[in-house]
């Protein structure tokens, strides 16, 4: 019988404790399973490889390795059919449930990426078979140790009217400055590695467009977040703002922190190089493997999944305070589902309207997945705005702390007055505080930016649907009606009386 060795979350948080190097409040933080900064959020990232280990869980979570026969994680399962799709998301969701909605970077989005790299190698043995070799032997390393990978692949925000190799200083984008004979070294600076203080290893490479002479910078490489040279800078954590969990609650366990990655002449040794020096290969990564659809699948479902959260908490809102049977509130609701739906829709989409290739792997929908992606920022903002009309002053007419639940001066004051007519004063707060840490706090304004800009630029998005739109269908459609034969009226039959 094989045995299930699913790295379980005490695996995980141990793994954490490597000496990798980031820097709060001009600090070296020496733990992140401890640090008032992060201990939250790993947390809430053990849970969910405890939930993958769960043997109730195991069907949906994982499926069996080819190649030790274990159970590995679903997120790292290339599909080869609509059925292996279907599962992959509902892992995704299972993941996703654990968080709300609220950590975009959980271990299935960026395994999801070499899941696509993998399926189809020969877009890496372009630039060398070795690469091709390379990613293959990577993504079974990640599958079979259950390993959390996430990606720096934006170049920094210092001159963008300057292509890389034109800066000031041709270091400050990560670029290649040595190669040896053992591997490269890399040094400059890489954005935004979102979740990176939690991962095992930072996928360096570039979606930003590069131009002729940009060689050194297109490059795809492997780094252990705890390598020597690797520095990350997140911003500033919501986790250390959030002092308690009862009016923060989702900032003290779902700041998954966005880093700035820099990298002081980092080694990387050849077989963790899976692009170096190809333009062209660097490119094509994104758009001629179903890497970039496998990742952001994953990403739908879990953004679905924030949705339905975001749309539980207006309804539970609309119920306290007895607008849930006002009418123009109803009319509000309905503009919410609707917009949840569609998201939803689109979801779902990708898997029905997925096809296989002469390989037998299956791509999701293209023309779905960019869809809803290039829609996503405005659909976004106006969701949001619905909430913040209906809760009124809901969110901000609340107590201080909970500690004027517990002072004799304040407390009878509090209970009298923030009950609702259906619950009492801590089960509101409690909901309004949660309202506001999801839409109001620093916490939920960041995930606004985050949803608004998670494709990248709108219009760029709206390319990936332009090129991938059925077009030949419906100019068919088109030259069909104009080859119409022509109706001519029969003598006299004008068909008047």
């Amino acid at each position: 019988m094989v045995t299930a060795n699913l790295r379980t979350g005490e695996d995980y948080l141990r793994a954490l404790r490597d000496g990798r190097r980031i820097y709060v409040d001009g600090q070296l933080v020496t733990d992140v399973t401890t640090h008032p900064a992060f201990a939250g959020g790993a947390r809430s990232l053990s849970n969910l490889y405890d939930i993958a280990a769960a043997p109730e869980n195991r069907e949906i979570m994982t499926f069996t390795s080819p190649s030790s026969g274990k159970p590995v994680l679903r997120g790292f399962q290339i599909p080869r059919s609509h059925a292996d799709l279907k599962a992959r998301r509902l892992a995704a969701e299972m993941w996703s449930e654990a968080t709300f909605g609220l950590m975009g970077r959980s271990p299935d989005h960026v395994a999801g990426f070499f899941c696509g790299y993998a399926a189809v190698p020969s877009v890496f043995a372009a630039g060398g078979q070795q690469f091709a070799d390379n990613v293959v032997k990577f993504y079974e390393h990640l599958r079979e140790n259950h390993l959390y990978v996430t990606y720096a692949i934006v170049p920094p925000q210092i001159d963008r009217s300057k292509p890389a190799h034109l800066q000031s200083d041709p270091t400050l984008y990560a670029g290649v400055v040595k190669e040896r004979d053992d591997g490269i070294a890399i040094k400059g600076a890489q954005q935004l590695a979102t979740a990176g203080v939690y991962s095992d290893y930072i996928y360096i490479s570039s979606i930003h467009p590069l131009q002729p002479g940009d060689e050194n910078y297109a490059f795809g490489v492997a780094v252990p977040v705890n390598a020597p040279g690797v520095k990350l800078y997140p911003r500033r954590p919501f986790g250390a703002q959030a002092t308690n969990s009862f009016d923060y609650p989702l900032s003290s366990r779902f700041d998954e922190s966005d880093c700035f990655v820099v990298l002081d002449d980092v080694f990387v040794p050849w077989e963790h190089v899976f692009i170096y020096r190809n333009i062209q290969v660097t490119r094509d990564q994104w758009w001629q493997t179903p890497a970039h659809l496998y990742g952001n699948l994953q990403a739908q479902a879990r953004y679905t999944t924030k949705l339905r959260f975001m749309t539980g908490l207006a309804k539970r809102m609309n119920q306290l305070t007895g607008n849930d049977a006002n009418p123009a509130v109803q009319i509000q609701m309905g503009e919410l589902t609707s917009l949840v739906s569609i998201v939803e829709s689109a979801l779902l989409a990708q898997e029905v309207a997925a096809e296989i290739d002469a390989n037998g792997v299956v791509w999701p929908s293209r023309t779905a997945l960019y869809s809803i992606m290039a829609l996503q920022s405005e659909l976004n903002s106006r969701m949001i705005e619905i909430i913040r009309e209906l809760s009124g002053a809901g969110m901000i007419s609340l107590p201080s702390s909970h500690k004027d639940f517990s002072n004799p001066e304040t407390a009878a004051d509090v209970q009298r007055y923030y009950c609702s007519a259906t619950t009492n004063a801590d089960e509101r707060v409690a909901l309004m505080r949660m309202a506001w840490d999801f839409i109001g706090s620093e916490f939920g304004n960041r995930h606004q930016q985050y949803e608004k800009f998670y494709g990248g630029a709108s219009f760029l998005v709206k390319q990936n649907v332009n090129r991938n739109f059925d077009y030949a269908r419906a100019t068919a459609l088109v030259d069909r009606a104009l080859a119409l034969p022509s109706i001519e009226a029969a003598p006299g039959a004008c068909g008047c009386r």
